[in-house]
């Protein structure tokens, strides 16, 4: 009855899908798993097909002044949305901490900011599901993005020395089969940090390369996350190198069927 109970209050509030720029180009099976994983929890899900880039590339290269009609496009885009939800930690960070300081006439709550989560984000805190019609058979390893760690809580940071916990790990245990391994270190950054991987590229490409052995070393299938610019980043060292391992965004293992 509880369930039932709130698969018609998710059903009452609207969620407006967003789909990052890069996952829409490059990886749309992760928006298309987002919207399935939504629906599958009984949310009332919507995705405008206009929406674009929500600016954080331009903001994080110093031309926040360019970000600035992205950010108004999109705020007017998704203002009729209970929920904005989006699976990449990094853009959605960037709309809570950037959009306050880009928007005209700027109102507390009224603003995107406000309600916009990252998808595991709001599947742990508001959806809770008790459990998840999935089955994903696999060793994966667990990586966990800075924005993710540090901006967003999906786990504990290391530098704090608190108990360890891990949003996502909670939701991986919903998933039948999965083996859920951790790296050591298993917090540090591995490497992209978007534009910083083309400007201190050798940099990157070192901490990138340094980062996928450790997910390696764990005996994984898989690396999977909740941002798929940091997957991305791993994929093209291990596709370079040629390396016993590959990357999944964690909404398809989520959403793997049965």
């Amino acid at each position: 009855m509880v369930w039932f109970s709130l698969v018609l209050k998710l059903k009452q509030m609207k969620v407006g899908l967003f789909i990052p720029c890069y996952i829409n180009a490059v990886y749309p099976e992760v928006g298309r798993a987002s919207y399935e994983l939504l629906r599958k929890v009984g949310c009332e899900v919507d995705y405008p097909l206009d929406q674009t880039c929500c600016g954080q590339p331009m903001a994080n290269a110093g031309f926040e002044k360019d970000a600035k009609a992205l950010a108004e496009r999109m705020n007017a885009l998704f203002e009729t949305y209970d929920y904005v939800v989006g699976p990449s930690a990094s853009c959605v960070v960037f709309v809570r901490e950037g959009y306050p300081r880009l928007l005209d006439n700027y109102r507390e709550h009224a603003c995107v900011d406000a309600r916009i989560w990252e998808i595991c984000e709001f599947l742990h805190d508001v959806v809770k599901p008790a459990r998840l019609d999935a089955r994903f058979p696999h060793k994966v390893s667990l990586h966990n993005s800075c924005h993710g760690v540090r901006k967003m809580g999906l786990s504990s940071p290391s530098e704090m020395n608190v108990p360890y916990r891990s949003k996502l790990r909670d939701l991986l245990s919903l998933v039948e089969g999965v083996e859920v391994m951790e790296p050591e270190r298993r917090d540090e950054c591995c490497g992209f940090g978007g534009m910083f991987s083309v400007e201190e590229n050798a940099v990157s490409v070192a901490m990138g390369r340094a980062k996928v052995r450790r997910h390696i070393d764990t005996g994984a299938e898989y690396i999977t996350g909740a941002d798929s610019s940091c997957l991305m980043h791993m994929q093209g060292i291990i596709d370079r190198e040629q390396l016993p391992v590959k990357t999944l965004h964690i909404v398809e293992i989520l959403n793997s069927k049965l």
